[in-house]
């Protein structure tokens, strides 16, 4: 792959950046990416840079750059150029320009390695020109004041961080919403394999319409969006969900980004799809499942499961972690009994998952076996005894409930006078392969 390195003769940073990649690359450190690079200098400022693409005939172009702000901090940042409303900084209104989402994750994530004590690392919003661009592009910026851009350890750190990324199978996205800073999107792509191209403003988010939102899906060859719901009012979050939803683009929460796991894009757009056939709301949490293959769903017992959940839920899920399936929860975070494998690996996840689930209950509850069926049995404080017997409401119902015996006008009170039975019988076929 050939880079095209662009800077301008009065950007002081992106003059401080240059000269560090060359001065590396001179040492001939940085060939394990097999790229080739090659340098282009120009001297207006790079926000009016349209069509210097034309000058060269690598396949990416990396703008090497300053950051000015109102609010000046030193800063490490990645953005794509382009205009959603007006072009106020170069470019032209409501154009984007092609994104290279994956490679600009990659240069985010080596900024935050590499940054420099004081520094922060972040994306931008799409904000500026240049947008009469042809092949994929971003910028990398230092920031915020001269100091930081003549700063050689910005320098070098950006250097660094330009010649080493490297993408890691990124799932290309677009952000909704947040500050300049998009601070969920950076953390998000730090975090996971979610790599953004162009991410909209809250300001920009009640402008939105279907071409500018299709364009950037397009420019960034996203396959799904991200909305950061907290940054946007009631409105704006439904008009926009409604507006995805017309378009067909399916919609990622952070979890959902963070449990992607190592499948690639078509397997999960499959495991979501028979998700949707559990319940159309189902939200799906990817574990050790790698590799491809043909899908499936495999069912416990519903009623197993549920008292598993009660009786050691945290201990379930990290569980869940070593197996190759998916879990599938309600939008209130209710596991269902349905996960999805492949069906090279379905008879062992039902007896994985039935013997974890019997050993969680059996380790926290009693528990009798008759042939293939479970019984649990159930103790629990009954406060209608504990008034028949005259114990008044308060602290005495919470010791009596914790096991422990009080005296009331004389009488000794223990835990099995107020306490209430029940069973609840599991039939799980073939029970004594899992305990």
């Amino acid at each position: 792959m050939k880079v095209a390195l662009i800077n301008s003769r009065q950007d002081k940073a992106g003059v401080n950046i240059r000269h560090h990649i060359e001065e590396m690359l001179n040492t001939g450190m940085w060939k394990e990416h097999a790229r080739s690079y090659e340098f282009i200098e120009i001297e207006e400022r790079l926000i009016h840079a349209e069509h210097v693409d034309r000058r060269t005939d690598a396949d990416l172009m990396i703008f090497l750059s300053r950051h000015s702000s109102v609010h000046p901090v030193p800063v490490l940042t990645v953005h794509v150029t382009g205009n959603f409303r007006t072009a106020d900084i170069g470019g032209t209104p409501r154009t984007l320009a092609p994104a290279a989402t994956g490679m600009m994750q990659a240069t985010l994530r080596m900024l935050s390695r590499y940054c420099p004590e004081g520094y922060r690392v972040s994306y931008e919003v799409t904000h500026h020109g240049p947008t009469a661009l042809s092949l994929p592009s971003f910028f990398v910026e230092i920031g915020s004041t001269e100091k930081e851009w003549t700063d050689l350890a910005a320098g070098k750190a950006v250097a660094e961080s330009v010649l080493s990324a490297s993408p890691a199978n990124p799932v290309p996205l677009i952000g909704f919403g947040g500050t300049h800073y998009a601070v969920r999107e950076t953390e998000i792509a730090l975090t996971s394999r979610g790599a953004f191209g162009h991410i909209a403003h809250t300001r920009e988010i009640a402008t939105l319409d279907e071409e500018m939102v299709r364009a950037m899906m397009e420019k960034s060859e996203a396959v799904a969006a991200y909305i950061d719901r907290k940054a946007l009012d009631r409105e704006d979050l439904g008009n926009l969900a409604s507006l995805l939803k017309r378009l067909g683009i399916l919609r990622l929460t952070e979890s959902e980004i963070m449990a992607l796991g190592h499948l690639s894009w078509n397997t999960y757009r499959n495991v979501r799809e028979m998700a949707e056939q559990v319940s159309p709301d189902a939200r799906c949490y990817i574990h050790d499942l790698q590799g491809e293959g043909k899908l499936c769903t495999v069912r416990i017992d519903p009623v197993l499961l549920g008292e598993t959940v009660k009786s050691g839920e945290p201990e379930l899920i990290k569980n869940l972690e070593k197996l190759p399936l998916v879990h599938l929860s309600t939008e209130g975070n209710r596991l269902l009994p349905e996960f999805i494998t492949f069906e090279a690996h379905s008879s062992r996840i039902i007896h994985d998952l039935n013997t974890l689930c019997v050993k969680i209950i059996r380790s926290n509850e009693i528990t009798v076996t008759e042939k293939d069926t479970l019984i649990l049995r159930k103790v629990r404080f009954d406060p209608h005894k504990a008034r028949e017997l005259g114990v008044p409401p308060g602290p005495s119902y919470k010791h009596l409930a914790e096991g422990q015996e009080i005296t009331i006008d004389g009488r000794v009170i223990v835990p099995a006078m107020v306490s209430s039975s029940s069973e609840i019988k599991i039939h799980i076929p073939g029970l004594e392969k899992y305990t």
